[in-house]
């Protein structure tokens, strides 16, 4: 008897620091090849995971567009609520760059909100997974913990429809906010009419 609770309890330790291990952070894998000319274009985010801070909260749509030089660049939409109570549709623009060429699908992005109010700034940018055509999935992390993991991170799931995934399509997207350990902590994104808030401004 004492055998098998030693057992159990060991297989019970393996299991925790796999589940641990595959945290890591930099143990996540990114879309192989990733191919910016096949992503540009309009994008919907339909769910999303918050990082800590002031993020956008819904009506969030994306627009990518590639070079001649192959850097791709982003216009980005989406309604946010600056100092707890005044609600605005803000435009977003951001430019991204890819550290390691042999790994695409790893980029950091450079934001900056077209109004003074909002904030500019840096962050990770993988594409976790994408196929193109119906989905993609992008993933940030901010802040790591001591043990690789991440503490403040941020992930969003972008259909090229707004109104959402086919189920088979949404299985392969669960399966992936699973091996991001992300898994239940995601919210909707809404879509709605606010074409005529938005608030308009120009890069300085």
């Amino acid at each position: 008897m004492d055998f098998q609770i030693f057992a159990l309890l060991m297989v019970f330790v393996a299991c925790v620091e796999q589940g641990l291990a595959s945290c890591v952070v930099e143990s996540f894998t990114v879309k192989q090849d990733f191919d910016p000319g096949r992503y540009a274009g309009k994008w919907y985010a339909l769910q999303k995971k918050d990082p800590e801070g002031l993020f956008l909260q819904d009506n969030i749509s994306a627009e990518y567009t590639v070079g001649d030089d192959g850097s791709m660049v982003a216009s980005s939409r989406g309604r946010v609520t600056l100092f707890g109570f005044w609600v605005v549709c803000a435009d977003m623009a951001a430019q991204y760059s890819v550290p390691d060429p042999g790994n695409p699908g790893k980029m950091f992005m450079n934001y900056q909100g077209l109004a003074s109010y909002l904030s500019s700034g840096g962050d990770n940018y993988w594409i976790i997974d994408t196929d193109y055509d119906n989905y993609a999935i992008t993933y940030a992390c901010r802040t790591l913990k001591d043990d690789g993991s991440c503490e403040d991170g941020y992930a969003l799931i972008f259909s090229r429809n707004p109104r959402g995934l086919p189920p088979a399509i949404q299985r392969v997207v669960r399966q992936k906010q699973e091996e991001i350990c992300m898994a239940g902590q995601f919210q909707p994104v809404l879509h709605s009419c606010c074409t005529s808030f938005w608030v308009k401004a120009s890069a300085k």
